[in-house]
């Protein structure tokens, strides 16, 4: 933010259908004045009101407001530690900026279609059926609302969004690369990205690209997502 550029984060469990800055550099959008986006979290507990705001995909407008709300919030270490969540901590400090300096805030909805996240794929079994088949199209998909990185990973590889080898699952660099080892960009490329999706089932109840109707539900009781 304090070498003059906008800024879009987000972690490494987000699918790209089409590249998202399209949305934010849109000035015909009614929503384009917005000074900072966040993905709705989904969740709607009171740590996270009032915003529900999601950190682990934003896109910040680089202006006055925001280099001032993320100085004030790397200043609060000690209420990142207290409430153990980054993310409660931000979402605080987001509706002291709001209310007091005028930052304007947009959470995308989780009840809309551009940017799902865990929340759609658990409870709009319509729209994700939509999705796999190819009917609806958002920007991104963000596999969050999910209560392990075991299932995560699951998830996202019977969704078609798994393009990691296994070979390169939770390893080092050294590890991956030995003696041969690169800091050339792109090094890590060919051994550990697939071309394809890397597909498997695992639960019959969650949105899948192919059917899983063999698997057991997630769910208890839960009927075959197909």
């Amino acid at each position: 933010m304090l070498l003059g550029y906008d800024v879009l984060f987000m972690d490494v469990d987000i699918i790209w259908f089409k590249h998202p800055l399209g949305y934010f550099h849109d000035e015909s959008s009614p929503v384009y004045k917005h000074d900072i986006f966040f993905q709705d979290d989904g969740s709607r507990g009171l740590f996270y009101a009032p915003y529900s705001s999601n950190t682990g995909f934003y896109y910040v407008r680089n202006n006055d407001k925001t280099r001032y709300f993320f100085n004030q919030l790397l200043l609060g270490g000690d209420l990142i530690i207290a409430t153990k969540s980054h993310q409660i901590a931000l979402v605080s400090l987001l509706s002291e900026h709001a209310s007091m300096y005028g930052l304007k805030v947009k959470v995308l909805s989780r009840d809309e279609d551009d940017f799902p996240g865990g929340h759609a794929f658990h409870n709009r079994h319509d729209f994700m059926k939509d999705v796999v088949e190819g009917k609806a199209e958002p920007y991104i998909f963000h596999m969050s609302w999910t209560a392990n990185k075991k299932n995560k990973e699951r998830f996202l590889r019977q969704l078609g969004g798994w393009y990691l080898k296994d070979q390169c699952l939770a390893k080092e660099a050294s590890d991956i690369l030995g003696s041969k080892e690169e800091t050339t960009p792109g090094s890590l490329l060919e051994p550990c990205c697939s071309q394809d999706y890397l597909f498997e089932c695992f639960y019959r109840d969650k949105p899948s690209i192919k059917p899983c109707k063999d698997k057991d539900p997630l769910d208890k009781g839960k009927p075959s997502f197909w």
